[in-house]
């Protein structure tokens, strides 16, 4: 049986996918929530297989909620269903740890087939979308070392950083990431460690050097 939680902040869209998801066989529906935040809570709640993703929403949006559901429940996939189909929106999801992307115009068959896919582990692209993320990220993927201050550090250490050179507290950092205060000072220490840096402040003069906590 495959969890699936459905997110979007259209009821009418919300309530049909229950309803056609909830019909098939090995899939059962955990939950939907209307926004991101609401999504949060849900897989901490439920914590799904699948979670079916909107992007443009209210109060959270579709990518930055997946950049936390991705950091803090790992083994739930994401897949995006969006009226989006902008190249660095795209892009943006992925990386943010979206194993899907489709487009609402997308069959009940099709939506069906990537669920199944997804949750088996597998990346999923509608067809109309397939061969324009391979031209994407053929574009995106050899520059984006480069154009990152600290490539060695994660995404995630990246984000700490940045809110660390804008000069905000671990605990405001952890209520803004949504995750521990353990979390947040873990992170902090790979980054001097990462970074060679001998002390907070240290840390953050490099960060500010680069361009962060703007």
């Amino acid at each position: 049986m495959i969890r699936v939680a459905v997110v979007d902040d259209h009821q009418i869209v919300r309530d049909g996918l229950v309803a056609l998801l909830g019909a098939l066989d090995g899939i059962e529906v955990v939950g939907s929530a209307a926004d991101g935040r609401e999504a949060l809570h849900l897989v901490a709640q439920t914590t799904p297989d699948v979670v079916v993703m909107d992007i443009q929403m209210p109060r959270l949006d579709g990518v930055e909620a997946t950049r936390f559901i991705a950091g803090r429940h790992p083994g739930v996939r994401v897949l995006m269903l969006t009226m989006n189909e902008d190249d660095d929106t795209i892009l943006a999801a992925v990386r943010a740890g979206a194993s899907g992307y489709l487009l609402k115009g997308s069959g009940a068959e099709e939506v069906e087939r990537a669920i199944r896919a997804t949750a088996a582990g597998g990346m999923v692209f509608g067809a109309s979308l397939a061969a324009r993320v391979a031209d994407v990220f053929g574009r995106a993927g050899g520059a984006r070392p480069a154009d990152l201050p600290f490539p060695e550090l994660t995404e995630r250490e990246r984000e700490v950083l940045d809110r660390l050179a804008a000069g905000r507290t671990n605990d405001a950092i952890a209520g803004e990431l949504y995750v521990s205060g353990k979390t947040v000072r873990n992170v902090v220490s790979s980054i001097y460690a990462k970074l060679h840096a001998g002390s907070r402040a240290e840390a953050i003069a490099r960060a500010r050097e680069a361009g962060m906590g703007r």
